[in-house]
């Protein structure tokens, strides 16, 4: 059988565009597979399309109904047994993210249980594999898409730094609506030893304009985030960036929070909007901040940090306008009961799936009309820093 380094290693001198093919080399040399399958999911998150040369006549699968999409949902290896083989099903994915599934057919007798950590392993480093990969190849962005992106939502999904990721203090996860014509709404995060800094932003405008007014303003906290400044002062730095480039005539409501991985406790600069909303024991309700104006309103604009904390077991959600805006076929806007219902029907998914979930009631409130602004939904599960010490702590000790 393959070691989990092997396959490290042919991936690693394979060209990029050449991965899938070696990866389907090994599994049939190594494991007898006679089928093998990459499917990526699109940026929708509601399908599964297969890594082809194109143009392709595969079909896509369901995220929802295929025996792969239980597999992507689950992110849990998934085994079907059919005629005289068996296929398995394997995520793909790096840090949470959630990137493709691995379909690997082989015959009964090739097949025990015992062999299939070791295909999840060749699932695994194919997984970071692509990631690198997708710096010098398109095979598989274009595996990702459903029907052509705009070219503001390409450069939307460029600046994107995933979907979902995890960490033992977090977990997130991301989605926009409608995800192949995007008008500006973004988020974006970076996570080092001690912190986790997170943005989110309602974008202005529509279309190229909307995109590249996004892509200032993200460019900019980004550059002051890794030059170590802090909170404000990355504020401060993308404010006067889109100041100087549209002189008030766009502005960009955004949130930045950095959390203390090892306290909880949140700083934050609420600069418009989106709003922010928690899960706590069963209960939801909105977190209020004190309002700040939106980035490159005005010159010179000074910005203050706010605090809340978050509590083991706290649910975050950060909502755009186009969540609150969104209005039925017969004028009813989407409520705030409707909002807080959903939050809760969807408690017990992983947060890298709860924003599909809410934005699919959204569309179902919303019907057939056409949205008219970006929805954006990021969720957040705060898990907190585990207690070095608690292991420690004598059976039955008091409190």
């Amino acid at each position: 059988m393959a070691r989990p380094e092997g396959v490290e290693r042919i991936l690693r001198n394979a060209a990029p565009h050449e991965l899938f093919d070696k990866i389907r080399d090994v599994l049939a040399q190594r494991y007898g597979a006679h089928a093998v399958e990459l499917l990526m999911v699109d940026y929708a998150m509601t399908r599964l399309q297969p890594v082809t040369e194109l143009p392709s006549t595969a079909e896509p699968l369901s995220v929802h109904t295929s025996a792969p999409g239980r597999a992507f949902g689950s992110q849990e290896a998934y085994v079907v047994a059919e005629g005289p083989g068996v296929t398995a099903h394997l995520p793909v994915s790096v840090r949470g993210d959630r990137i493709a599934v691995l379909s690997v057919g082989l015959p009964s007798e090739e097949y025990a249980a015992s062999v299939l950590p070791e295909l999840q392993d060749v699932a695994d480093a194919l997984a970071h594999e692509i990631v690198v990969a997708e710096r010098d190849t398109d095979v598989f962005l274009r595996a990702r898409r459903a029907t052509r992106l705009t070219l503001a939502a390409e450069m939307q999904w460029q600046l994107l730094p995933g979907r979902s990721c995890a960490r033992p203090e977090y977990a997130l996860g991301g989605q926009l609506e409608p995800a192949y014509a995007i008008y500006g709404d973004s988020f974006d995060w970076s996570a080092s030893a001690e912190h986790l800094t997170l943005t989110v932003n309602n974008g202005m405008g529509e279309g190229i304009d909307a995109a590249l007014l996004t892509n200032l303003a993200v460019s900019a906290l980004r550059n002051a985030r890794r030059a170590g400044l802090g909170l404000v002062d990355q504020a401060s730095l993308a404010d006067q960036a889109v100041y100087g480039q549209y002189q008030g005539r766009q502005h960009l409501a955004m949130l930045l929070l950095r959390f203390s991985l090892g306290t909880g406790e949140v700083d934050v600069i609420d600069a418009g909007s989106p709003r922010i909303w928690r899960l706590r024991q069963g209960a939801v309700e909105q977190i209020e901040l004190e309002a700040q104006l939106p980035l490159g309103m005005f010159e010179d604009t000074i910005y203050t940090c706010q605090r809340f904390h978050v509590e083991p077991g706290d649910r975050l959600f950060f909502l755009s306008d186009g969540v609150y805006d969104v209005a039925s076929p017969g004028g009813e806007p989407y409520s705030r009961h409707a909002l807080s219902r959903a939050i809760t029907n969807t408690r017990l998914l992983p947060p890298s799936q709860v924003p599909r979930a809410i934005l699919e009631e959204l569309a179902g409130h919303r019907g057939q009309i056409e949205a008219a602004d970006d929805a954006m939904v990021v969720c957040l599960d705060w898990r907190g820093r585990p207690d070095p010490g608690a292991d420690a702590e004598p059976s039955g000790s008091a409190v």
